[in-house]
């Protein structure tokens, strides 16, 4: 099947509900049986056939009432206000796994398993990370705060560094563990801390992730 010819390279800081680690990466359940999930990213680089998507950033508000291959989720997809009406559109198609080769992608495993797709918001979103010391912020005003820092060891309070590495991933490559306090407001309402965090860059087309 020919595709739309798509893609996005940037930085995605990914948080849940999961204690650190996220036992999802490694195919096992959620810590406390459901999935929560809130997730922010800045296109450094990216197109969607001749729209480009440069600089624009984008964010979603996710949950599960169990495991996520299980179904039953639900998505409030946000999407940088600066977009034009066309990268609007090409935007909303790639986070909602549109124009995408089946489960090749995250966006397109979290569509396969969502009945209820809240409508968009294009709003301001502020985004900054540094991968290499496990730090970053992302928020919304009025609808989502996110942070992410470096666990710490529980004895010492020393920085613990945790890498993982997913040869068959369909979200990274590569990426840093870290935990993270988040807390959102409005169709899908959360609230943690000292949970799972992964820092990592992003890199997908319409047949997953780009080496």
């Amino acid at each position: 099947m020919a595709y739309v010819d798509w893609m996005i390279r940037g930085p995605e800081i990914a948080t849940c509900n999961c204690n650190w680690g996220c036992p999802c990466q490694f195919n096992a359940p959620p810590t406390h049986g459901d999935c929560r999930a809130v997730v922010g990213t800045r296109i450094d680089e990216g197109h969607f056939g001749d729209v480009r998507l440069d600089g624009l950033k984008a964010a979603c508000v996710l949950a599960w009432p169990g495991a996520i291959h299980e179904g039953h989720g639900e998505v409030l997809p946000i999407v940088d206000e600066r977009a034009t009406p066309e990268q609007r559109e090409a935007l909303l198609k790639i986070l909602g796994g549109e124009e995408t080769e089946e489960f090749a992608t995250i966006f397109n495993v979290v569509a396969a398993t969502t009945e209820t797709v809240h409508e968009p918001m294009f709003r301001p979103i502020e985004f900054e990370v540094d991968e290499e010391s496990r730090t970053g912020r992302f928020a919304v005003p009025g609808i989502i705060e996110a942070t992410a820092e470096p666990i710490r060891n529980p004895v010492t309070d020393a920085e613990h560094r945790a890498k993982v590495v997913l040869p068959h991933g369909f979200e990274y490559a590569e990426a840093e563990y870290a935990s993270s306090n988040v807390k959102t407001s409005g169709p899908i309402g959360n609230e943690w801390s000292d949970r799972h965090a992964h820092l990592c860059t992003l890199h997908l087309g319409p047949h997953g992730i780009i080496q």
